[in-house]
């Protein structure tokens, strides 16, 4: 039995294999969610994470700017699609585990453990729902070449808590509310009825993950007496290149509690 919460962490990061990552991350999630209803919580103690999680020999991992160009309307293209997902929610994985035990220095109440634990856990699900829509259509993950910047979010933030909240979940999680309609309906178009029903899935459940690093920003900021407007856009502009890119969702940003005057005036950067 594992000890504490950031040996769990630890354990999922060390993993390569993604759906042996995946199946520990459930597992793990399960036995943290039965200690805290048993009511003997596990402690969250304090083990120090790798500074990039383990992965398997594929895929490989490429500048974002070489990989090579997604063309949707083809079923090739499809299924890069459906690789760049599965690849997006496997690195989410380890991101929410990551935030567990490299900040486990910082007091935080059961919530904020309970809401990243239940979202790596739905991370592991979407990338498993993704692994099995590529196996349907005669692939698989590693298939293709994948990019490597989401890693880097983890790397430019590894010092800064408020940081890692503003562009993990806030930013790039934000960017997946508008992104995921327009990919539902190229699947929706192409007849792929488990790709639209998968992503649907995905698409529901990261509105909750926007919310988890909305929520427990503007924690941080209030207990620090920090203006969380302020604060968003002077991390964003210090660890995330480039400006936002619109159209944006804006009714699921809201749902997830990024107003538009967070969000605008950083899209305005790149004008």
């Amino acid at each position: 039995m594992t000890s504490s919460l950031s040996q769990m962490a630890i354990e999922v990061l060390a993993t390569a294999d993604g759906r042996a990552k995946a199946a520990l991350s459930r597992r793990h999630a399960s036995a943290w969610q039965a200690a805290r209803e048993g009511g003997t919580p596990l402690p969250v103690g304090h083990a120090t994470p790798p500074p990039r999680p383990a992965r398997p020999a594929r895929p490989e991992l490429l500048d974002p700017r070489d990989v090579p160009r997604r063309r949707p309307g083809t079923p090739q293209g499809r299924i890069a699609l459906l690789h760049a997902v599965a690849h997006i929610e496997l690195n989410a994985v380890d991101l929410h585990w990551d935030i567990v035990a490299r900040f486990a220095h910082v007091p935080m109440p059961a919530g904020f453990y309970d809401d990243w634990i239940r979202a790596a856990d739905e991370e592991a699900k979407h990338f498993n729902l993704m692994c099995d829509c590529l196996e349907t259509q005669g692939s698989h993950y590693g298939a293709l070449p994948a990019h490597a910047g989401m890693w880097r979010a983890a790397e430019d933030t590894a010092g800064d808590f408020l940081g890692r909240l503003a562009v993990v979940p806030m930013v790039l999680e934000a960017r997946g509310l508008d992104v995921t309609p327009g990919m539902i309906d190229i699947f929706r178009k192409a007849g792929d009825t488990g790709a639209v029903a998968a992503l649907e899935t995905i698409y529901a459940e990261e509105v909750g993950h926007v919310a988890y690093g909305s929520k427990w920003f503007n924690f941080l900021c209030g207990r620090d007496d920090t203006d969380p407007r302020e604060a968003f856009h002077a991390l964003v502009r210090r660890y995330f290149k480039g400006a936002l890119k619109p159209p944006f969702n804006e009714e699921k940003r809201a749902e997830a509690g990024l107003p538009p005057d967070f969000y605008w005036p950083l899209a305005e950067d790149g004008d």
